[in-house]
C-alpha cells in the first residue's frame, strides 16, 4: 500500500521524524525496546501492521523491559494528576463509592507486595467492580502465570493507544 492509500494517522505517523516517533510511542508503552521496535519496523502499510508488530514486539519482551513498560502505569483508582490518557483508561473507578475505592488501594498493595509491581489491567471499559474481583482474582495466580497476563494486559492497552494515536490529528 503507498502512503497515499494510508490511513492518515498511520500516514502521519511513519513520515514522523525519528525522535518525535520514538516520543510518541514511549507515550503509548514506556518501555524504550517496546518504541525502538517498532521503530525499525517502519514504515507500516496498514493499521494491522502496525498492531501486529506492536503485539509480536510484545512477546519478546524482556523481563527488564516489561518492568519499565509497566512503570509507566498508576495504580488503578489512582491516575496520574493531570494525565488524561490514565484518567480515561481508568473512568470506570472515577464514581466508584469510597468502599470500592478503599478495597481497590488495599488490593492494590497487597498486590504491590506479592508481585513486586503494579497491578495491570486493561482497565477500558471496565467498572470498578470488574477490576477489583480480577486483582482479588489474580491475587491467587503463581507469579510466571501472573507474568505472561501482565504481558497479554500490556499487549491489549498497546493496541488501544495506538489505535487513538493514529486517530489524533497530529502527533
Amino acid at each position: 500500500m503507498t502512503s497515499s492509500t494510508t490511513p492518515g494517522g498511520l500516514a502521519r505517523f511513519n513520515a514522523l521524524e525519528e525522535r518525535t516517533a520514538h516520543a510518541a510511542l514511549v507515550e503509548v508503552c514506556a518501555s524504550a525496546a517496546w518504541a525502538r521496535g517498532l521503530l525499525a519496523r517502519r514504515p507500516y502499510a496498514t493499521p494491522d501492521a502496525l498492531l501486529a508488530a506492536s503485539d509480536a514486539v510484545m512477546a519478546k519482551l524482556s523481563a527488564a523491559d516489561l518492568a519499565e513498560a509497566m512503570a509507566g502505569h498508576p495504580p488503578i483508582g489512582r491516575p496520574e494528576p493531570g494525565d488524561p490518557t490514565s484518567s480515561r483508561e481508568q473512568r470506570g473507578m472515577a464514581g466508584a463509592p469510597e468502599e470500592l475505592r478503599a478495597r481497590m488501594l488495599e488490593l492494590n498493595l497487597a498486590y504491590q507486595e506479592k508481585f513486586g509491581h503494579v497491578f495491570l489491567i486493561r482497565a477500558t471499559g471496565r467498572t470498578g467492580e470488574q477490576m477489583r474481583d480480577a486483582v482479588e482474582e489474580r491475587l491467587g495466580n503463581a507469579p510466571e502465570q501472573e507474568y505472561e497476563i501482565v504481558r497479554a494486559e500490556l499487549t491489549a492497552i498497546n493496541r488501544i493507544r495506538l489505535g487513538r494515536l493514529l486517530e489524533e490529528e497530529e502527533v
